[in-house]
């Protein structure tokens, strides 16, 4: 059973990808910084421990955070499962699929046969669109090839998989019950929250205060990695490269802005995408300096790095509370 008339080019971001498809057969059609901005999807992270060989920079939201805030906030019902059992895993998909309804799942990339890089990453999100006794195909990220395979068996291991970031076997459905909020609402209510989670991260690591932190923390790089020549240029690859749309998903961020105050004439928002312009390539060049630090070890590369991220943390910082001022909905 194969769903017809399913756009199956893929875009930047797993989950927002996963997003256009189902919202499209839901009849809800929106650009994928839209439906980045809406979800709330921008964030930051810097993470450390003892069970990670090497830190981890991130720039959104957690996985299926995105997904259950978009669709609460433009008034769609979304329908998630989830399962320890394989045989009832399967079941739950191969009957919306059979029904004409394309399925998102949640995913650890590792096992899937169209990744060439093989690394655990239980947060990865790809939308199901139909099978046959042997494959399941799907749309994933345009990086990825867009319309993709990979056998049932292997699907059955990503979607299985235990550890960092994954779910039980979790899938999801989007459908539009009832008329879709106004999106001029839709864009302040989003707006405005995914400020004040920034703005009040309930740790150091997260936030404006996650990016002063990782300021500090990456002068240390050199000494914290047993491979700086593998471990500093795949983070900058993570950061530019990873599904993030470029800059850590400020980029898509931005371009979401830009969208925005078409929509909504706020001088909040009008500040906010200019600073978001200024934001991105600085972003970029984090991520050159990391590479250039792990191909060469010089430290001073850490040095630049760290000057540009303590600037960014303020940046930030000043572009989330000018959307903190954006007005709510008028209505």
């Amino acid at each position: 059973m194969i769903l017809e008339d399913i756009k199956t080019a893929g875009g930047e971001h797993c989950e927002t990808s996963t997003l256009d498809v189902l919202l499209r057969h839901a009849g809800v059609e929106l650009s994928e910084p839209m439906l980045f901005g809406l979800g709330g999807g921008l964030g930051f992270i810097y993470w450390d421990g003892k069970n990670l060989p090497f830190p981890f920079v991130g720039g959104r939201s957690k996985p299926m955070e995105i997904s259950r805030k978009l669709t609460e906030r433009i008034g769609l019902a979304l329908r998630v499962k989830e399962t320890t059992s394989a045989r009832t895993a399967w079941r739950n998909v191969a009957e919306q699929i059979d029904a004409g309804v394309p399925v998102g799942l949640q995913l650890d990339s590792y096992h899937l046969e169209y990744f060439t890089s093989k690394v655990h990453f239980g947060g990865h999100f790809a939308a199901l669109y139909g099978y046959d006794d042997e494959k399941a195909f799907l749309v994933d990220t345009a990086q990825q090839g867009g319309e993709v395979s990979t056998s049932l068996e292997s699907l059955e291991r990503a979607r299985g998989e235990k550890g960092p970031m994954t779910a039980k076997n979790l899938s999801f459905t989007i459908t539009a019950d009832t008329p879709p909020t106004v999106l001029s609402d839709a864009v302040r209510a989003a707006v405005r929250a995914n400020a004040t989670e920034f703005l009040n991260p309930p740790i150091a690591n997260l936030g404006h205060r996650g990016i002063g932190k990782a300021a500090v923390q990456v002068r240390k790089w050199l000494d914290r990695s047993s491979d700086p020549a593998r471990d500093l240029p795949q983070a900058a690859v993570l950061m530019e490269r990873a599904g993030t749309g470029g800059a850590l998903f400020r980029r898509i961020y931005r371009d979401f802005l830009e969208e925005c105050t078409a929509i909504v004439d706020d001088a909040g928002l009008h500040t906010a995408y200019e600073k978001y312009r200024e934001i991105a390539p600085l972003w970029t060049e984090v991520a050159r300096s990391f590479t250039r630090a792990g191909e060469t070890g010089d430290a001073r590369h850490l040095a630049d790095a760290s000057a540009i991220l303590s600037g960014l943390a303020q940046l930030e910082q000043e572009a989330m509370t000018a959307l903190a001022t954006v007005q709510a909905s008028r209505s």
